[in-house]
């Protein structure tokens, strides 16, 4: 708020602009389909029990698996109607909570962005391994996994095509690119959505770039000239663009048909 004073000048202007920058949950939260079921799961994790929102279309079976990673406030009701939409797509949804090791995210979001950065990398990298492991055992699922991730999760999403041989497809919407040594050990094909505003993520996509390309890696790589970083997050007014958020789930959305049915 102090910040926000300074620069517009006064303490009431700074109050009537705060709630275009705030995300608005009640957006997200009205996603509906009679057509899916959804419910509260948990599984093993590194250290101990990871909870999630499983998403599935009723009544079906032999379904690809997707795990769906949130950004870096944790498993919030945008990241859940994310999960929901997937499924409605006609896949096993898992929304992930990272945060499950300090009992789960906080409704707090500066606290949910505080606990993201104390999570233990190596440990973290495990859970969402055994996630995808928990939908290819998964009793209505084909065996076949994708993950699709954003900012934070975007950077996930890079990490697990790298760490899981078995991964078929990995999206990742304005994340941060792997260690460019590591991209040989990348076997899923690999799918990229980047806001043409997105100074800091972008410059790490050349090398990433010329890294999977040097691997003979099936990748697509989108720009969306004008766009901002979160331009997915319909929560988000002020880096939200339904064009491009549009257009980049449908390809999102294409690739995994075609990868896990």
């Amino acid at each position: 708020m102090k910040k926000l004073a300074i620069l517009t000048g006064s303490t009431a202007l700074a109050l009537s602009v705060l709630p275009m920058l705030e995300n608005n949950y009640a957006s997200a939260a009205g996603f509906h389909s009679e057509d899916i079921s959804v419910e509260n799961v948990s599984y093993a994790g590194a250290d101990g029990e990871m909870k999630a929102v499983l998403a599935k279309p009723k009544n079906k079976k032999n379904l690809g698996g997707v795990v769906v990673i949130h950004e870096n406030r944790g498993l919030n009701p945008h990241i859940i109607d994310v999960t929901k939409r997937m499924a409605a797509e006609g896949f096993l949804a898992l929304g992930i909570d990272a945060l499950s090791p300090f009992g789960g995210t906080p409704a707090d979001e500066d606290k949910g962005r505080e606990l993201i950065g104390k999570l233990d990398a190596d440990k973290n990298l495990q859970n969402y391994l055994k996630g995808l492991e928990y939908l290819r055992k998964h009793k209505d699922g084909n065996g076949k996994t994708a993950c699709v991730g954003f900012c934070w999760g975007g950077g996930m999403a890079n990490k697990l095509a790298v760490n899981d041989p078995n991964l078929m497809a990995a999206v990742a919407y304005y994340g941060a690119q792997p260690k460019a040594e590591d991209v040989p050990k990348i076997k899923a094909s690999i799918m990229l959505h980047y806001g043409g505003l997105d100074e800091r993520i972008n410059a790490g996509i050349p090398a990433y770039e010329q890294a999977l390309k040097a691997s003979h890696i099936n990748y697509k790589l989108y720009i969306y000239d004008g766009v901002n970083h979160a331009f997915n997050n319909d929560t988000s007014p002020t880096r939200y663009n339904e064009t491009a958020a549009k257009l980049a789930w449908q390809r999102t959305v294409d690739l995994f048909k075609a990868k896990i049915g």
